[in-house]
């Protein structure tokens, strides 16, 4: 789960949950198994149809549109050649001004691949706008963790 650091140091407010639970559904995709197309197509409620994601995991930036980024994760989630993958948020910061929302994250991954097991991390940036049908994604950008001195 992701915990909001308000800035008045009370409570999340009901948009800063809001804000979390977005966020927590779009994580709660990435799970290896059976259902990767309903994981889909919670993952396309979540985000804006023209939502761009950027991967850098070290190399040059990978730009998605929604599609783009959705289709090769259901194959691979869904396909059998992962299992037990999944995703989930370590520690985020929600910073929120009026209907915009960043969420910073850090997070990790676990999988078995081959039979061998193996586990990774990085850090994710989420934009989010508030529609009339509630808070959605607007861009999302990550970078992997590398090896030391990578």
């Amino acid at each position: 789960m992701i915990e909001a650091v308000p800035t008045d140091h009370h409570a999340p407010s009901a948009d800063d949950r809001a804000v979390r639970s977005v966020v927590d559904r779009f994580f709660a995709a990435f799970v290896s198994g059976a259902h990767a197309e309903e994981r889909a197509a919670d993952l396309r409620a979540v985000l804006l149809p023209e939502a761009v994601l950027v991967g850098l995991a070290g190399g040059e930036p990978a730009t998605y549109d929604v599609e783009s980024f959705i289709a090769p994760r259901v194959a691979l989630l869904g396909g059998g050649t992962l299992d037990e993958f999944r995703e989930w948020v370590l520690d985020a910061r929600i910073d929120r001004f009026g209907d915009i929302a960043q969420v910073w994250c850090t997070y990790a991954k676990s999988w078995r691949q081959d039979g061998a097991a193996a586990t990774g991390g990085g850090t994710k940036s989420l934009q989010l706008v508030r529609t009339v049908a509630g808070w959605r994604i607007s861009a999302v950008v990550w970078d992997d963790d590398r090896p030391a001195g990578g």
